[in-house]
């Protein structure tokens, strides 16, 4: 049968039909049914009728699978003019290219730099056939289509651009040697490589995550209008082991909810992953067609090759389809590596009809069928399961590709289950697969012992094929493009100033401040629109639902309801051109959003400023690897870490307090972090990331960074802005006040245990560092410490301990080189002679970053250890953090250099129940 309409080719049409007549009547009922009863009740019957046949123990295929053969018949592939190119010379081209990324690899491992050969050998195919039919350059339109290239296979890929030359040997020789600037990275890394990777896909499962959510990207920046890419397609190449991984199949039900059928995953399953079979006992294509159906996706299955079609034509029982669903992944990869006896006993052997039909067919058939036929290993059937994904309408596709891993590598390679660590072939086993791929490589080629590249030449039929494909399909592919964009205007400066006055009584927490601040951003008229606020369903928790009438919540479909809060001034308002992604309980589709948004510069050649806030401690303790992935990728745009701190968030609990997320953000190259205390500051922030990743860069100063600023929930009053000061707010440290500036009066200093010249007692003095929060701790310490101590307390802001810890690593890094360069901490703290004291809401290892080039004594105090539930003054006095803990550390800090008394650090600790 076919369907109905006569439009979609069914899988079964490649299986006899022993009785059509049969069939037809079945066919027939079922429509007398829906035309009597309505398709409600025929939809009622065909399932009563699969439950009743299941009970029965009939071997049908769930509702969510189909049979273990290809869901497009070999006479619905495209044939003649209907495919649009020359076989034979794109396997020319794909034999060239399976051989230099052998031995790019091979001769790597002389060096002990490995590289992986296997992957790319099982999906050659799936790469070639769409790099030679599918996958749109960016020349045309500037965005093309975005390929999310698996990791393994990136040899494949280095080989490609060396045949069409924009590689050449030299190149390919530093495969993972990139220390001396002209090597290849490992894998898809573009900040290593920026002219060729687009997307990092590695670590594994969040290419596919981030495919996702790219595809729905390019859907928001087209319905917003600020740039029309729905010609625009998005393919991710994935291995069946990586979808093991749970941000692989994290998204599934969004890109089908959402309609995107910009969106191709291409699975190339070679039954294995790094160890062995990804399902040994089971079916991982079965498995990953319910889940994908399950979820709403159009599943193309290319399973068998053509060798199959004379099995399938004598499956008049249906036997072999029952043993082919059956057999477990394992078993199918012992057959690839067994004789045809060994194939005839185990898989034909088990049913009557199966032996039968082995006998109609020779050993060469069996093993044509079992070691070589497979759908991802012939391009008609690849281009016929791209095409269909490219043609069809209202979902995702998935093509689950069946391959070889090893493919053409030789016995020693292919299905082996350690291939995947197997770095190299000798010399012996680059000829046999010389002779397989039938290529002009002699043997005196191998005259020095190492294995040659190969090359047809720059003006080959081959090359000049490659590249006119590739120009009528926009030029060349993957590329990344750093587009000649202007930079944005600045926004008006009553913005950023708005704050500089301070809220006199009105107490406001630095979160509401930064939201109050994008508010009046997004409201600029030049640069207003490329703002994306991004929020995983906290939007009401950060004071932020006052966008949602204004700017309007993203979904495809508008709002089709009438929200419940309609007659609220602030109700939940959704709409097609909304500008909010709100994307749920998702802190990893929140960054993926991320990523696709501060990365749109370069894909699509139009800057947007994304800026995604969180609770803190679900940022980077949760998704770090994605802000890897963020610095590798060179993505710009405003993390915002909020209900930050391990004591401001009351009652939530250990796992709910961030006293860490500095730390791990210091360890990313690409983080400028920030722990603001005042609203000036977080608009001082701001203002200069904008200017940096947006506007006019100062010379030698990357752009491609991204800002985390980490903000409150707590109220507090916000004091007005001192002169001078914003140097000192984006390098990391300024003096707020001093303890006269603070008008505090220092009483006779009976505690001091030196004398100026003349006899006069000088009261003792101690530098109060502190960050966030902190700063409202050490502002009452400095109180208490000037009235019951008699000692005088500077108070500074740290803006970044990590910047300031940053900025002296580069001053050491100079000075190795002959420069003389002081680091901003030094010259901030020249002339001070009295100790320091730091302090933060994190653990000390956050301000004691920075503490080898503090020339004066250094002390800290942190919020080491596990959170826990309580008051915020509970909590500080649990963690030794609170304005009178900081008192006690200074005068302790202050006995030790013998300028007070030792007793007065205990009778401190005794006056504060400490």
């Amino acid at each position: 049968m076919t369907d109905p309409v006569g439009k979609i080719p069914s899988e079964l049409d490649q299986l006899p039909d022993r009785d059509t007549e049969e069939t037809a009547e079945w066919a027939a009922s079922l429509d007398a049914v829906t035309k009597a009863a309505g398709p409600h009740r025929a939809a009622y019957l065909m399932r009563r009728t699969l439950q009743h046949a299941e009970g029965a123990g009939l071997a049908l295929p769930k509702l969510l699978e189909t049979d273990y053969v290809n869901t497009i018949p070999t006479s619905a592939e495209p044939t003649g003019a209907a495919f649009d190119g020359d076989e034979d010379m794109e396997r020319r081209i794909t034999a060239w290219n399976r051989w230099n990324a052998a031995a790019m690899v091979t001769r790597g491992s002389k060096y002990g730099v490995g590289g992986h050969i296997a992957t790319f050998a099982s999906a050659a195919w799936l790469y070639e056939t769409g790099f030679n039919h599918f996958f749109k350059g960016k020349e045309a339109d500037g965005s093309g289509d975005q390929l999310y290239i698996q990791g393994h296979a990136a040899p494949g890929i280095y080989a490609r651009a060396f045949l069409d030359g924009r590689l050449n040997e030299a190149h390919l020789d530093n495969f993972r040697q990139e220390s001396g600037g002209n090597g290849l990275p490992s894998y898809p890394h573009p900040r290593r490589l920026p002219w060729l990777w687009e997307f990092p896909t590695v670590s594994m499962g969040l290419g596919p995550l981030s495919a996702i959510y790219q595809a729905r990207f390019n859907r928001y920046l087209t319905n917003r209008g600020i740039k029309d890419v729905s010609a625009s397609h998005v393919w991710a190449f994935l291995g069946d082991g990586e979808m093991d991984e749970p941000e692989s199949t994290a998204a599934l039900a969004l890109a089908a909810r959402e309609g995107l059928d910009n969106l191709t995953f291409v699975i190339n399953c070679n039954l294995q992953r790094l160890d062995g079979p990804v399902r040994a006992n089971f079916k991982i294509v079965q498995e990953l067609e319910a889940q994908f159906r399950g979820a709403g996706w159009n599943v193309v299955k290319s399973l068998w090759g053509n060798a199959w079609d004379e099995l399938f034509a004598l499956d008049t029982t249906g036997a072999l389809v029952r043993r082919l669903r059956e057999v477990p992944d394992a078993q199918v990869q012992t057959y690839q590596t067994r004789d045809a006896a060994y194939i005839r006993e185990d898989f034909f052997g088990k049913d009557p009809a199966l032996v039968a039909m082995a006998q109609l067919l020779s050993d060469d058939k069996i093993l044509e069928c079992f070691h070589l036929s497979r759908g991802g290993h012939e391009p008609r059937k690849v281009y016929a399961a791209y095409k269909a994904a490219v043609e069809f309408k209202g979902a995702p596709t998935v093509i689950l590709a069946q391959t070889v891993k090893g493919f053409t590598l030789g016995e020693g390679f292919a299905s082996k289950n350690a291939n995947h660590q197997m770095k190299k072939l000798s010399n012996d086993e680059f000829k046999n697969m010389r002779d397989l791929l039938e290529l002009p490589i002699s043997d005196a080629q191998f005259g020095d012992g190492q294995v040659p590249y190969g090359h047809p030449g720059a003006d080959s039929p081959e090359v000049r094929y490659l590249q006119e494909r590739r120009a009528a399909l926009g030029g060349p592919a993957p590329a990344r493009r750093t587009h000649a964009i202007a930079p944005l205007p600045a926004p008006a400066e009553k913005a950023f100033t708005a704050f500089d006055k301070g809220s006199g009584a009105q107490s406001m927490a630095t979160t509401m401040a930064f939201v109050r601040l994008v508010k009046d951003l997004i409201r600029d008229k030049e640069t207003g629109k490329r703002w994306v606020p991004i929020v995983p369903d906290e939007a009401r928790t950060f004071g932020m639902e006052s966008l949602f009438p204004s700017l309007g919540i993203y979904s495809p479909k508008g709002q089709t309801y009438e929200p419940v809060d309609r007659d609220q001034l602030m109700y939940y308002k959704e709409a097609v051109n909304g500008q909010i992604l709100n994307e749920g309980i998702t802190e990893a589709g929140s960054m993926a959003d991320f990523i696709a948004a501060s990365t749109a510069y370069s894909t699509h050649g139009e800057a947007m400023i994304p800026f995604y806030i969180f609770y803190s401690m679900f940022g980077w303790q949760r998704t770090a690897d994605q802000m890897w992935q963020l610095g590798d990728q060179l993505g710009r745009g405003f993390l915002v870490g909020a209900t930050a701190g391990r004591t401001t968030l009351t009652g939530e609990g250990l796992q709910h307090a961030d006293g860490h997320s500095p730390v791990i953000a210091a360890t990313n190259p690409a983080a400028l972090t920030y722990d603001p205390a005042f609203a000036y500051e977080v608009a001082a922030i701001v203002k200069e990331g904008l200017r940096r990743m947006y506007g006019e860069a100062a010379e030698g100063e990357d752009q491609n960074v991204f800002y985390y600023l980490t903000v409150y929930n707590e109220p507090m009053p916000q004091p007005a802005k001192p002169a001078g000061i914003d140097e000192g707010i984006v390098k990391g440290l300024y003096r707020f006040n001093t303890a006269e500036s603070a008008g505090l009066d220092l009483p006779s200093p009976k505690l001091s245990a030196s004398l100026e010249q003349g006899g006069a007692p000088t009261a003792p003095r101690i530098q109060l560092l502190s960050s966030g929060t902190a700063i409202h701790w050490a502002l009452e310490a400095q109180k208490l410490l000037a009235a019951e101590w008699g000692v005088g307390a500077d108070v500074w802001s740290a803006t970044s301990w990590t910047e300031l810890r940053r900025d002296a690593l580069e001053a050491d890094a100079a000075l190795l080189r002959g420069e003389e360069r002081v680091p901003y901490i030094r010259r901030a703290l020249e002339g001070v002679e009295s100790p320091v004291l730091a302090v933060s809401d994190y653990m000390r290892q956050v301000p004691d970053q920075i503490a080898q080039w503090v020339e004066q004594d250094w002390s800290s105090l942190g919020a080491d250890g596990f959170g826990l539930s309580d008051t915020r003054d509970a909590a500080r006095r649990h963690f030794g953090v609170d304005a009178q803990s900081i008192v006690v550390a200074a005068l302790a800090q202050l006995a030790r250099r013998g300028e007070v008394p030792a007793s007065a650090v205990k009778e401190a600790r005794e006056r504060y129940g400490l």
